[in-house]
Parts: structure tokens; C-alpha cells; sequence
């Protein structure tokens, strides 16, 4: 078979796009999590997102039905589970530290990569996301750096799982749309919110006032500000992990993965934007290594498609 060919600089511009707008709409998460919770929010938003992409079907021809159902329900099923693993983390670890245990993601991806699929691994490639991963580690601050213990690999486990299905996007769903693998990615969130909704209906938890109770909440009778946030949500996720799912399309996710360390520094920038909170010096050392990771990256791949 034929190899897919790299475009990575397309690839760097769609990762772009897609932090910018993911940055802007996860900020206002913490809005939704003042009253409602984790599985009512991934719930609707999916009901959303269904909507959302059957409009698109029915007026653009979007191709939403897998080609291979194995492939893509796999897929879907390891990226929701990530997910399910890294919000779950957040219950009882430091969010530095669940943050920094997902953005492994890119180490993961660079040893699966080489050893699973045999993938040549430069070191440029390696520098570079070394050098990523350590911005990140400066951006999360020096508690990112302790806790460790055995309820802290589940982050690393979720960076594991997630690197698996960006994998999973190029090497296993090989001419399937970014429509058809959003349906899948959002699905899948979808039935885990229902999950965890009739669970919390049957087995309630004491749950924290405000942001605090988040994960515990079951369903509940939100206001319009809710339906808002998430709507905007919905439209955000649709179109930022849209483009995020074709940028792992045309490049090797190892570069891809790299180059997604930039949703650090543009959330952080929203952040500032949005709610006026400043950056510590060690974070904006932290983000200009970042931005270097993913400059040496498109310099290379423009080096070898010159």
C-alpha cells in the first residue's frame, strides 16, 4: 500500500486553528461546572454535536457512516476512555498534575510510532518533543513536578490512550472523513456522560457547591446559560477537533503530537483575555519552549518537502 504523503506545515496551521478556538471555548467550562456536571455536560453537548453534523449531512454531503465500524468504534472507544480517565484523575489529583500526565501523549506517541508500526524517528523530532514537554512542565508550575504516586500514573495512562487513538486516525481509519471520526469521538463521550448520568441518578454522591462539584454532580434542571456554554461548546469542539483530526490525517502523529503542545500557551492567552489572570515568568519561559518544539518540527518538515 502506498503511504499517505506528510504534509506537515497544513497539518501546523490546522493544529493552530484548533487551539485557538479550543483555548477560547474551554474557558468557559468553568461556567458550565457551576451548576451542572461532567456527565450532563458531555451528554448534551454530544446531543448537540449530532445535530450539528446531521445538518451538515443533510446540506454539505458530509459522509458521517465509518467505512470500517471496527476501526472507528475502537478509535472513539480509546479516545473516550482517555477522557473518562483524565477528568476521573482530576477528583483527587492536582489538575498540573493530570494536565502534565495527558501531555505525555506525544512521548507515548514517538514509542508506539517506532515500535508498534517501525516508524523512522529522527532527532529533531525527539529534541523536539523533549523540549515540548519540558514547556509544558515550566507552563504547569513546579507542583506538576511532585505528587507522584500510584494514583498518578492514571494521567500518564490517559496520555497513553490518547496518543493511541491519534495513532489510531492515520494508521487505522485510512479514508474515513473528520466527520465520520467526530460522530465516533463525540458518540462515544456522549453514551459515557448518559453512563454516568443514570449512575449519579441511582447511586448520588454528596456533592460540593459551585465548580467544586463538577464530577459528583448527577443530572440536573440547568438554566440558559448552561445550554448557551455548551452550545458554544458544541460549535467549538465540532469545528476545532474537526480540524485537529485532519491535521493527525495528513501528517505522521508524531509530529502532529508535537505540535498539539501548543494548546497551552493559547489557552493561557484566553485565559489573560477572558478573565485577566497573568502568566509567571517560568510559565512564559515554559510556552517559548513550546513554541520552539513546534517551530523546529515545521522547519524540518518544510526542509524535507522543499
Amino acid at each position: 500500500m502506498t503511504a499517505t504523503k506528510d504534509r506537515t506545515l497544513l497539518a501546523a496551521g490546522l493544529i493552530s486553528i484548533y487551539a485557538f478556538i479550543i483555548g477560547f471555548t474551554d474557558n468557559y467550562v468553568r461556567v458550565i461546572a457551576e451548576e451542572a456536571g461532567l456527565w450532563q455536560f458531555h451528554f448534551t453537548r454530544s446531543c448537540m454535536t449530532a445535530v450539528l453534523l446531521g445538518l451538515g449531512a443533510a446540506v454539505f454531503g458530509w459522509r458521517v457512516r465509518p467505512r470500517n465500524w471496527g476501526a472507528v468504534v475502537a478509535r472513539s472507544a480509546i479516545h473516550g476512555t482517555a477522557m473518562v480517565i483524565y477528568f476521573g484523575a482530576l477528583a483527587f489529583l492536582d489538575v498540573a498534575l493530570v494536565a502534565a500526565g495527558l501531555f505525555t501523549a506525544p512521548i507515548w506517541v514517538l514509542l508506539i510510532s517506532r515500535f508498534a508500526y517501525g516508524h523512522r524517528i529522527g532527532p529533531v523530532r525527539i529534541i523536539a518533543v523533549a523540549l515540548g514537554f519540558v514547556g509544558v512542565l515550566l507552563v504547569l508550575g513546579p507542583e506538576a513536578m511532585g505528587g507522584a504516586s500510584l494514583a498518578a500514573v492514571l494521567p500518564i495512562l490517559a496520555g497513553a490512550l490518547y496518543a493511541m487513538g491519534n495513532i489510531a486516525t492515520r494508521e487505522w481509519c485510512e479514508g474515513e472523513t473528520a466527520q465520520t471520526l467526530l460522530a465516533g469521538f463525540f458518540a462515544a463521550l456522549g453514551i459515557i456522560g448518559a453512563v454516568g448520568m443514570v449512575f449519579l441518578t441511582l447511586f448520588p454522591l454528596e456533592v460540593p457547591a459551585g465548580a467544586d462539584g463538577f464530577l459528583q454532580r448527577g443530572p440536573v434542571w440547568a438554566s440558559g446559560g448552561f445550554y448557551f456554554w455548551t452550545a458554544v461548546q458544541a460549535a467549538g469542539s465540532l469545528i476545532g477537533v474537526g480540524f485537529m483530526i485532519r491535521a493527525y490525517q495528513v501528517t505522521d502523529a508524531s509530529r502532529a503530537s508535537v505540535l498539539e503542545y501548543i494548546i497551552l500557551p493559547a489557552s493561557a492567552f484566553w485565559t489573560w483575555v477572558i478573565w485577566g489572570t497573568g502568566l509567571e515568568p517560568l510559565a512564559v519561559a515554559g510556552m517559548a519552549l513550546i513554541v520552539a518544539a513546534g517551530t523546529m518540527i515545521a522547519l524540518r518538515a518544510r526542509a524535507q518537502e522543499g
